[in-house]
């Protein structure tokens, strides 16, 4: 990849730092300020990103590509927090691939 090229990599070098971050000083980083308060507080805060999320998209906002950082951000400490690596969505996902989005919800109310 060319220097300065980005691509969804980003988001496990994303979650490595985030990860790097647990135990940290509050005090100086925010993520470390989001692990010590908890499940709770990263669940809300990534139910507040999503909803921010969404009001810019039915606004046709140019928020919304702000907004969707902070959600995939959220969602990275709430992932870290939960003990869930990329890797394991990334393979979720990649099951998913080729499969019908219907399909793949009926299978679900059937297990």
């Amino acid at each position: 990849m060319a220097a300065g090229a980005l691509d969804g990599a980003i988001l496990d070098r994303l979650f490595a730092t985030i990860a790097a971050r647990r135990g940290g000083d509050p005090a100086l980083s925010y993520t470390a300020k989001l692990f010590a308060d908890g499940m709770p507080r990263i669940a809300q805060k990534l139910g507040e990103e999503a909803v921010e999320t969404v009001i810019a998209a039915m606004q046709r906002d140019s928020g919304l590509i702000g907004e969707s950082a902070d959600l995939l951000y959220h969602l990275l400490v709430l992932w870290a927090e939960a003990g869930v690596a990329p890797a394991d969505i990334w393979a979720a996902l990649e099951g998913r691939m080729g499969q019908s989005g219907i399909a793949e919800k009926n299978s679900r109310r059937q297990r």
